[in-house]
């Protein structure tokens, strides 16, 4: 739980770490603050944006136990929750369409 906690809080703080350091940069060389052009911040956005979808898949892997079932409603109103099958075990038939009653 710590683990994740501290992993949730890097993430966190890294943007405003970034822009601090930036910030630092920027005084000390001299440029006026607001003079990056456009482009240049959307394109860093964008980047930015990219890595932390890629890294939201990285991290976050979903269970692997199997294969998925989707929620079904049926025909009696009963809904059956999603679910995971372990692998090996035979997942459930469908139902013909042509046998199913609107």
């Amino acid at each position: 739980m710590l683990k994740v906690f501290l992993i949730r809080l890097a993430i966190f703080a890294l943007p405003f770490a970034v822009y601090f350091v930036w910030r630092d940069w920027a005084r000390r060389s001299g440029r006026e603050m607001g003079s990056t052009p456009w482009p240049w911040l959307v394109a860093a956005g964008a980047l930015l944006a990219g890595l932390t979808l890629i890294g939201g898949v990285v991290l976050h892997r979903g269970p692997d136990t199997g294969t998925y079932v989707p929620a079904e409603a049926r025909a009696d109103g009963a809904v059956t929750p999603g679910r995971f099958i372990a692998r090996g075990v035979p997942s459930p038939a469908k139902p013909d369409p042509e046998t199913r009653r609107p």
